[in-house]
């Protein structure tokens, strides 16, 4: 009996990655076992980073609250403390973006926790 392969199946398998990885350097285009390590470390580094990214985000927006709130004599720490004292609910995010945008908005979030 002859061996059974699927040749198309397997093709486009390899077809896939290799699209995948146009525009790389040197054998990681057009080499199937680099394309494919190639293709799969940058997947595993898109998954990390994506978290990553969160984190380099909060750090941001906490050097930013922190830059707008010494503006008026206090620390990050005490603005945050005083803040959930008076159970005001706003993100870091939105902290940061009105500090950065909208500085009278932030002079009034100030005021009101002082």
């Amino acid at each position: 009996m002859p061996r059974s392969v699927n040749a198309v199946a397997a093709k486009a398998r390899k077809k896939k990655i290799l699209n995948k990885t146009k525009g790389q350097f040197g054998a990681r285009k057009n080499v199937w076992t680099v394309a494919k390590n190639s293709y799969e470390k940058g997947q595993q580094y898109a998954y990390r980073d994506r978290r990553v990214n969160k984190r380099n985000f909060r750090s941001l927006w906490i050097m930013r609250i922190n830059a707008a709130v010494r503006l008026y004599d206090m620390t990050y720490s005490e603005f945050m403390g005083k803040i959930h004292g008076k159970n005001i609910e706003i993100s870091r995010k939105v902290l940061a973006d009105l500090a950065m945008n909208n500085p009278e908005a932030f002079k009034a979030i100030v005021d009101a926790i002082k």
